[in-house]
């Protein structure tokens, strides 16, 4: 069973979704406006169905202020169907992007396959035999997922931090912006690999400001990004 938390202000609808949702044995929790959405996300459920035009703070800003807090997999509910709505929601750590109006069994299906991914992602890291990785003056625990610089801990988005894992994890391995957004969003993620390219340029920026002379991501002109094994 897992916990998940619905904020949209369309109650007929969150109470549709939490029916269909409790069925399936999931514990459901619900709110209408952002502000309150912020409070309960705190409490970590293990999936996030996020509106983005609800009173209050909005679906984007609700997820800006919780994302770095909240690791659990956030799945927007829009109206907004442009291709710069979903480029924003899915650079800001969304995972998902739904449309509305959408057919019902497809929503619950994208729902399975993001607490599935999140749940072989967790037993991934804690089966694996190394649990700490080290880079010059940076360190990486894998079970907590906490990197440090000179054991100063960096403020990386849950999506931030699975691009660090997953290139020095293959340390010197190039992977095609195409390639980092299948494995890092999902193969059947609706969105466009260009979010990478904001992902790791906000990594770097933070990389940056702790280590101004470090250089962990490489760019490989032309095909991709890898990680400085040196």
């Amino acid at each position: 069973m897992s916990r998940i938390l619905i904020i949209d202000d369309e109650k007929e609808l969150v109470m549709l979704l939490a029916d269909e949702l409790k069925a399936k044995g999931h514990e459901v929790l619900s709110v209408y406006e952002g502000n309150e959405g912020v409070k309960l996300a705190r409490r970590q459920p293990d999936l996030i169905i996020l509106d983005i035009m609800i009173p209050g703070m909005n679906g984007f800003d609700v997820c800006r202020a919780i994302r770095d807090e909240v690791l659990c997999p956030i799945i927007f509910l829009s109206a907004k169907q442009s291709e710069a709505d979903r480029i924003r929601g899915l650079t800001l750590g969304g995972d998902d992007y739904v449309v509305k109006p959408f057919g019902l069994q497809e929503f619950l299906a994208r729902i399975d396959a993001n607490l599935r991914r999140e749940k072989r992602a967790q037993y991934l890291n804690a089966e694996s035999k190394r649990t700490k990785l080290f880079f010059g003056k940076l360190d990486m625990d894998l079970r907590s997922r906490v990197v440090r610089i000179d054991g100063v801990p960096i403020a990386l988005t849950k999506r931030e931090y699975d691009i660090v894992e997953l290139l020095a994890m293959h340390g010197g391995q190039v992977f095609s912006r195409d390639q980092i957004y299948g494995k890092v969003w999902g193969y059947d993620a609706e969105g466009d690999s260009t979010t990478v390219v904001e992902h790791v340029k906000k990594i770097r920026a933070k990389f940056t400001e702790a280590d101004p002379s470090g250089e962990y991501i490489l760019t490989v002109w032309g095909i991709g990004y890898k990680w400085n094994k040196a």
